[in-house]
């Protein structure tokens, strides 16, 4: 099509099929309305919530509502993003309709791209500056503790074994306390039940320092046992759940990205589809005459 006076809007060849001013005011539009939601979902959240057992809103409920309200996050603002982009985009006139839907469904799709790099490096930034403040105080705890404490001996145990006699001697309670943990360590690492020589000897030092039965004592040193074979049951319990949470919060998150960047360039598609049926006004003496925009 060759320009005229009669459709002054028809773009030349060499133009730009970016146009960036659209889609960095479609990003900001899909960033500000995601802290929008981000912080109103924070907000239900917390309310929801309660620092009393057995009151206010269950963890699988909690974690349902976030996915739910992730996605409903993601369309929506990916949504607003796409269609700004696609409405303020410039007008292309003289281009194959294939090709200015291919253009409108770009211009979408990198209004979604903008936003999320933003959205990324604003909370890795963040993120990252907590983590690091939190390392650094940890560090000096660590440190500060670390040069308090006696340094664990990892051959303590056998070297208890070679001074064990019928009897345990009379030692100090933390050289008692000290023999106990290094043989209860170690049959936790070993895992199943404690070695009987060890089981016996540990019973008769309670035994010498409770002043109870060696039948008593043997009954205690099974509880105690059984008390943290338990315990790290329960740490490895727990290590499963954060790794499955973690899992779910990381495949959930990709989805909904997934979704933000289909409905963000289905956006922008509608709204170049509106940029293109608009009608303009042009001025011509003291009266106005309306000519429809070029349709592909």
């Amino acid at each position: 099509m060759i320009p005229s006076a009669e459709y002054p809007y028809v773009d030349s060849q060499n133009r730009s099929g970016v146009s960036w001013a659209a889609i960095f005011a479609g990003a900001a539009a899909a960033a500000a309305l995601s802290l929008i939601l981000v912080v109103l979902g924070a907000g239900l959240g917390f309310a929801a919530t309660s620092p009393w057992a057995d009151e206010g809103a269950s963890a699988q409920t909690l974690g349902v509502s976030a996915i739910i309200w992730l996605l409903l996050t993601q369309i929506l603002a990916s949504g607003l993003g796409g269609y700004i982009a696609g409405r303020l985009r410039v007008k292309w006139a003289n281009l194959h309709g294939d090709e200015v839907y291919f253009r409108d469904t770009a211009h979408g799709f990198l209004a979604w791209a903008v936003a999320t790099l933003v959205a990324a490096m604003l909370i890795v930034g963040t993120v990252g500056g907590l983590a690091g403040a939190g390392v650094q105080a940890g560090a000096t705890a660590v440190g500060a503790a670390a040069s308090m404490a006696p340094k664990p001996d990892a051959n303590g145990y056998f070297v208890d074994s070679l001074f064990r006699s019928d009897g345990p001697a009379a030692v100090s309670d933390d050289a008692a306390n000290g023999v106990a943990a290094r043989i209860l360590a170690k049959s936790i690492a070993q895992g199943g039940a404690m070695a009987e020589g060890d089981r016996a000897y540990l019973a008769q030092l309670v035994a010498q320092r409770t002043r109870l039965s060696q039948a008593e004592a043997e009954a205690r040193v099974d509880e105690v046992y059984a008390q943290v074979q338990q315990a790290k049951v329960q740490a490895k319990q727990a290590a499963d759940t954060a790794a499955k949470v973690a899992a779910w919060t990381a495949l959930w998150t990709f989805v909904a990205l997934l979704c933000g960047a289909f409905f963000a360039s289905l956006a922008a598609l509608f709204g170049g589809r509106q940029r293109d049926r608009v009608l303009w006004l042009e001025g011509e003496g003291v009266g106005y005459t309306t000519h429809r925009s070029i349709q592909r």
